[in-house]
């Protein structure tokens, strides 16, 4: 009781940097929950290796919704023998700092797009969780509290109602220090990788095991998850077609509003190696493009992509395929602005990285290479 009264009289300080920060993550990406409907809808479409490729992925008409299930990765244990305690180190924005675990009992796996606690509950241990992100949508645990805010931004007053003994993050929740000062208020908090890329989140596996005391169990989960990225490549290439001509040129641009600016996202984004796996061609790799930046529109009409991808409620909030074109009128200028051939994707699972890499690929597939499989889009 007496960690719970400290830790409340740290809250109007920690509040007041909530406030000063918020503006910041203005315009940050908002994460949308992605368990209720879209897995059951996901099920009752069939499975890739039923479907029959359009002919010209190049050159359908029309936009379409990415439908996304799962997460299909099975867990690799259930409730297992936890060694504790267990020394990590937490990448804090200001440098590595050695953090010891002893307790992980009433956790949070907190991140914008709710990849740490599928981690959790991959290794048989989401009953420790006492809370979520708006992002985890674990099935069994929908009724966890809440404790993130727009997605992006950290309740500490509802953390520290929670009283965790354990919180993992991997700073895409903020503001960053806020959740490092939870740790002051005498909560264990361990800052991990961010996984956007494969090689990224098999590093993240790691991290979470180890922090869980779970350390042999890593091996395993990383094994199983190659392998479904791989089977999942593989039913994408059979889907594809086998002309190399008529392989798409794929840009996904992150676009807000109708102001006019939009981003390009590039190598090292997360987005260059879904592309990749999907068997299309990269524009923004073609001109060597680096990370998220302004797009302008020449450069865009030149790549001339012939599928703009992009996030749903970025979509929305220009007003849906209309009002994107017309927003941006060098969309319509391209391949895919006069084919309409916009794909949208749910936010918080386009870059989620984790243990659903294979369901993005899955659904992003559906998407580009069989379209006519999914319900049609107004």
């Amino acid at each position: 009781m007496s960690q719970i009264r400290a830790t409340r009289n740290r809250l109007a300080r920690i509040g007041a940097l909530v406030a000063a920060s918020a503006l910041l993550l203005t315009g940050c990406q908002t994460a949308s929950p992605h368990g209720s409907g879209g897995a059951e809808i996901a099920a009752d479409l069939p499975p890739l290796t039923e479907l029959t490729g359009i002919a010209d992925p190049t050159a359908w008409e029309g936009p379409s919704t990415a439908i996304i299930g799962g997460p299909s990765l099975a867990k690799v244990a259930d409730n297992p023998a936890q060694q504790l305690p267990a020394k990590v180190v937490s990448h804090d924005q200001t440098g590595d700092v050695e953090v010891t675990i002893d307790d992980t009992s009433r956790m949070l796996a907190i991140s914008i797009t709710g990849t740490i606690a599928e981690f959790v509950h991959a290794y048989g241990l989401a009953d420790h969780l006492v809370g979520r992100d708006i992002s985890t949508q674990l099935p069994g645990y929908e009724d966890l509290p809440v404790v993130t805010k727009q997605g992006h931004s950290i309740d500490a007053e509802g953390v520290i109602a929670l009283n965790p003994s354990l919180i993992l993050t991997d700073g895409s929740i903020g503001p960053t220090d806020v959740v490092l000062q939870l740790r002051d208020a005498g909560i264990r908090v361990v800052t991990v990788t961010r996984a956007k890329t494969p090689e990224q989140t098999y590093t993240l596996a790691r991290e979470v095991a180890a922090a869980l005391g779970v350390d042999e169990l890593a091996d395993t989960l990383i094994e199983q998850l190659d392998q479904a990225i791989a089977a999942k490549e593989a039913e994408i290439a059979a889907l594809a077609p086998s002309d190399p001509a008529l392989r798409p040129r794929v840009a996904f641009l992150y676009v807000r509003g109708t102001a006019g600016i939009y981003y390009l996202f590039g190598e090292g984004s997360g987005i260059d190696t879904i592309i990749d796996s999907l068997g299309a061609i990269d524009v923004a790799d073609e001109i060597g493009w680096v990370g998220e930046k302004p797009m302008t529109d020449e450069a865009l009409i030149a790549l001339n992509p012939d599928i703009i991808m992009v996030m749903t409620k970025g979509l929305e909030s220009a007003g849906g395929v209309d009002g994107l074109i017309e927003a941006q009128p060098s969309i319509a200028l391209t391949n895919a602005g006069k084919h309409r051939r916009i794909i949208d994707v749910e936010d918080a699972l386009i870059l989620a990285g984790g243990t659903r890499i294979p369901d993005v690929l899955d659904g992003l597939a559906r998407a580009i290479y069989a379209p006519d499989s999914l319900p049609e889009k107004a």
